[in-house]
């Protein structure tokens, strides 16, 4: 069984590269429409010159796993400006895909939790079309829309879970269905466990991105390793590794919050399940070290006997 590891975003090593620089609206209407405009071009391009040094470090250190911030470009959906982001830049985007197919990387977007398809509000369902387009049109100027995927979570109940999860289908038409092949839900630390995304994925025909520290907080009736074994048949179809979100509570009083790092120990049970399966999957390390969390947990990972270190960001687990 081999498990790749990778972060989200911001490579915390690495000085002044954060890809998440922004501009507010209010400052953007404070500098008026030319500058402002001026200065959403040059914070964009910071934040790509960022993803590119964090791609060349990922590389270096033979991370094959990343998740790209979905900040990279300042108010891109702002129904006053939804400013053209891609024909300025098609170079630096260019450059990004090429390093990224060139190695082999595997890149995602998270959209942030209000981009959701339950709500009995059209514009909130609106909102978040247009905002699952945005995600994908960056895919599309860097080149890697058909092997990437921006992943999302199902969303609120709404006082009835029945209702909320029909309107999940319902309210999906409307997604462009170039985007809707492009992305995966994950379950949640509250409301849709992981057998009720699985359930939702099934139907829909979406990959599921278990996160272990949701289902450890959100509990369903389904043993671990079955659980496993259903997540898993959601992927076959795209010919892709399964991917899992890792991390752990920052405390018992705060479970639900993420640590710094991961504790190994909270982890255990997931090992046991995906030893017994034996299949290869992709963890993606949410914990707030980044990734100094994701090379420490390989580090200790890789002292487990059996376990044998075969790359900067990967182990095989005989």
């Amino acid at each position: 069984m081999k498990i790749r590891f990778g972060y989200v975003a911001n490579a915390t090593c690495l000085w002044e590269a954060s890809p998440a620089k922004t501009l507010t609206f209010k400052r953007f209407t404070t500098l008026g429409k030319e500058e402002g405009l001026a200065k959403l071009l040059n914070v964009t391009k910071q934040n790509i010159e960022s993803t590119r040094r964090i791609l060349y470090y990922n590389t270096a250190h033979q991370i094959e796993l990343y998740r790209l911030s979905s900040s990279l470009v300042p108010l891109a959906t702002h129904p006053d400006i939804e400013w053209d982001f891609v024909t300025p830049f098609k170079q630096e985007w260019r450059e990004l895909g090429d390093w990224i197919i060139q190695h082999a990387l595997r890149v995602s977007f998270h959209p942030n939790q209000f981009t959701l398809f339950t709500s009995p509000q059209p514009h909130i369902t609106k909102n978040a079309v247009k905002d699952m387009i945005f995600h994908y049109r960056m895919l599309e100027a860097i080149g890697i829309e058909k092997q990437s995927y921006i992943n999302i979570h199902v969303g609120g109940a709404y006082g009835d879970k029945v209702a909320a999860t029909a309107r999940f289908h319902e309210n999906l038409k409307q997604l462009p269905q170039q985007v809707k092949a492009q992305m995966t839900l994950e379950n949640d630390d509250k409301t849709y466990t992981a057998l009720e995304t699985f359930q939702i994925c099934q139907k829909e025909q979406i990959p599921l991105v278990f996160d272990y520290h949701h289902h450890m907080a959100n509990l369903c009736e389904v043993p671990l390793t079955d659980l496993l074994y259903d997540v898993f048949s959601t992927w076959k179809h795209t010919n892709v590794v399964p991917k899992i979100h890792i991390s752990s509570p920052k405390s018992e009083t705060a479970f639900r919050s993420h640590a710094d790092f991961v504790d190994i120990e909270f982890l255990k049970p997931l090992f046991k399940a995906l030893q017994e399966i034996g299949q290869n999957v992709d963890f993606m390390i949410e914990a707030k070290m980044k990734d100094q969390a994701m090379l420490k947990l390989i580090e200790d990972i890789a002292k487990i006997r059996g376990v044998k270190r075969v790359s900067g960001g990967s182990v095989i687990w005989k």
